[in-house]
């Protein structure tokens, strides 16, 4: 893991975390790949966008306008799912009975962590679709996309079955550290405008930004 986007997480910003504070973070990477159990799973649809928002050929319908906007020019998305397990929960309440600042480390080793785990299988993805172009992963709760579809989302990807995820009646998905999001793919390059932090939905709660960096989209 990249200890730097742990410490980001963090907030703090690399070149300032203080010897103690690296550390902490080195060992949190340290438990956390040796307990979580990264799983996923991803699945292809048509797409088109209408004035509500953009139905899936399935027939689901992720209402509105932010990501409408963001998969203009694209006619197929990749649904996918992301969780690092039960295991990487356990692991955070344990720390939280004893020492917050160890589970602090430890939840953001987990947010890099399962970021990593989908960039990875971004790129996987990425490479079934030769001489395709990609608007950055768009996932419930950026913009006004609602975090109300996530059971939806599972469903479609069998994702109770498949990966153990699931979502609790707030939408919430259990386990925590887990993600699901949309791809999509366009035939014509990407305008900038979709791949930019400008733009980009989530950008008001963004870990990258509040420590000075970025996610690395644009």
């Amino acid at each position: 893991m990249d200890i730097n986007e742990i410490l980001r997480y963090m907030g703090c910003p690399p070149e300032q975390a203080a010897p103690q504070t690296r550390t902490l973070a080195e060992q949190a990477a340290v438990q956390m790949e040796q307990t979580a159990r990264p799983r996923s799973v991803f699945r292809e649809f048509g797409l088109s966008i209408t004035g509500d928002g953009v139905l899936l050929e399935s027939g689901l319908l992720l209402p509105g306008r932010d990501l409408a906007q963001h998969l203009a020019g694209c006619d197929r998305a990749v649904l996918l799912a992301v969780t690092l397990s039960a295991q990487a929960d356990a692991l955070i309440r344990r720390a939280e009975s004893r020492d917050m600042a160890q589970a602090l480390a430890l939840d953001c080793a987990a947010a890099a962590l399962v970021e990593e785990v989908c960039d990875r299988l971004e790129a996987d993805i990425f490479a079934k679709y030769p001489g395709c172009y990609f608007p950055f992963r768009f996932s419930p709760g950026y913009g006004d996309l609602p975090l109300s579809v996530q059971s939806g989302l599972l469903t479609l990807l069998d994702a109770p079955r498949k990966i153990g995820l699931c979502a609790n009646e707030n939408h919430i998905l259990t386990p925590r550290k887990s993600v699901t999001a949309l791809i999509g793919i366009s035939r014509e390059p990407v305008d900038r405008a979709v791949r930019s932090c400008q733009s980009c939905p989530g950008r008001e709660g963004c870990q990258y930004r509040k420590s000075g960096g970025h996610c690395g989209a644009s």
